[in-house]
């Protein structure tokens, strides 16, 4: 990170950015940034290795295949579709970049993994110039390539599924499989740090982890609230049971899947409605629409258990899978940090603030602004536009621009802004009394 930015308990910052506190009252021009961004460390049989890759809704429905190795329809891609159920952009990082190519006698299969076995080249003399070979590559039984060239592999292009070998000469044949390829050894905790180092430059909403290990989760839920707490860059965490984290940046998935390899595979789904969620909308019951099948086995015990320890829980309503209430780890209320933070609805209006005016500053005033009374009243406005949208929007309400505060720091380059947000949060419980006469 370039600029300084996080919380702070006195104004002795070093760098230059934004410090912003978030805490509870006493209980007696500015566009808002987009959500639907995802970063997903993930295990896979096919794709570019040792760095992030983009990957956008259209993206994925047209060219699944080559990104990843499989059709859009393919079963082997029901997470991936989960997690787009509610996105547009994901930042994908291929954990097992330590697999082996897939080859042949021709050439060698794009990327590391075991979906370079199934590649296959077929080699036949061209019927109108007999000098000629036509080369095909076949994925399963899908032709992906096809070349006229002279026989030699010189002659052949590149493509996006297999790197041709050198000055082989090619001969006909009914088909060369690609073997050997492999994924390579289990995935453990170093493969996911270069995960979370490659992300963190970039903007997400949330951040998702797909792993069932202990140690790799703890460091999912550290990673988030350095990059929350002392960086100020604001998301969220997904990850399968672990509610003991105690974090408002964290949300824990308690249900298991029943017919996936990995019980934690409901992680997608969530990961996605958490970071396509509006800042005025919330997940509390929001149908799961997704492939996978999800235990529900809970009494209304366990639920209200659930709920105590700060877990989010898919339940059953009727025929359908719900979310039971939108919420966080953050369980230790405290006066500074009441119960409104383990709400995610709030969170996202409160990360929507911290974010937007980040940007606002970092972009329109850091180096460019006078500290003086007019840069100040600048700032003002800035800041209570930004919220009358939100207001706007019922994000939050009750906003008065007189709850807004800017003023001239400890030093000349410093500027303080004291700020008050009233989030409103979606209907979520009906108390009626019906009196009959």
């Amino acid at each position: 990170m370039a600029l300084g930015g996080g919380i702070f308990l006195t104004q002795n910052k070093k760098l230059n950015g934004v410090y912003m506190n978030f805490i509870s009252a006493a209980r007696a021009t500015v566009n808002l940034g987009d959500r639907g961004y995802v970063a997903l460390p993930v295990e896979l049989d096919w794709g570019v290795d040792g760095e992030v890759f983009t990957v956008t809704q259209a993206d994925l429905q047209k060219n699944s295949r080559t990104i990843f190795g499989y059709d859009y329809t393919d079963e082997k891609l029901r997470g991936i579709r989960d997690l787009f159920k509610n996105i547009h952009t994901a930042y994908f990082y291929k954990l097992n970049k330590n697999g082996v190519v897939a080859s042949n006698t021709l050439g060698s299969a794009k990327y590391k993994g075991v979906r370079g076995n199934d590649l296959k080249t077929v080699v036949t003399v061209n019927v109108d110039d007999p000098t000629k070979m036509d080369v095909l590559t076949y994925l399963g039984t899908s032709l992906v390539d096809s070349q006229t060239v002279l026989p030699n592999t010189d002659n052949l292009v590149d493509t996006d599924y297999v790197v041709w070998k050198e000055n082989v000469i090619i001969a006909e044949s009914a088909g060369f499989p690609f073997t050997l390829g492999s994924n390579g050894d289990p995935v453990e905790g170093a493969e996911h740090q270069e995960a979370l180092d490659a992300l963190e430059p970039y903007s997400f909403n949330a951040l998702g982890c797909l792993s069932t290990v202990d140690v790799v989760k703890s460091l999912y839920a550290e990673f988030t609230k350095r990059l929350r707490d002392q960086v100020g860059v604001k998301f969220q965490l997904v990850l399968h049971k672990k509610p003991a984290v105690d974090h408002e940046g964290v949300i824990s998935v308690k249900n298991d899947v029943t017919d996936a390899e990995n019980i934690a595979s409901a992680v997608y789904w969530a990961t996605g409605a958490t970071a396509g969620c509006a800042i005025n909308k919330s997940n509390t019951n929001k149908k799961y629409d997704g492939e996978f099948t999800i235990d529900t086995k809970f009494s209304q015990p366990q639920l209200e258990a659930a709920i105590d320890e700060g877990e989010f829980v898919f339940h059953k309503v009727g025929d359908e899978v719900r979310v039971l209430d939108d919420i966080n780890t953050f369980t230790t209320f405290t006066e500074d940090k009441n119960s409104d933070f383990s709400s995610n609805q709030t969170i996202r209006v409160l990360d929507q603030i911290a974010n937007d005016i980040a940007v606002l500053f970092n972009t329109k005033y850091l180096g460019q602004m006078p500290n003086d009374r007019s840069g100040q009243i600048s700032l003002w406005n800035d800041i209570t536009s930004h919220h009358q949208e939100l207001q706007r929007l019922r994000a939050i309400e009750d906003f008065k621009p007189d709850d807004v505060i800017v003023e001239k720091g400890e030093t000349k380059k410093s500027v303080v802004v004291s700020d008050l947000v009233t989030p409103v949060n979606a209907m979520a419980q009906l108390y009626m009394t019906v009196t009959v006469m």
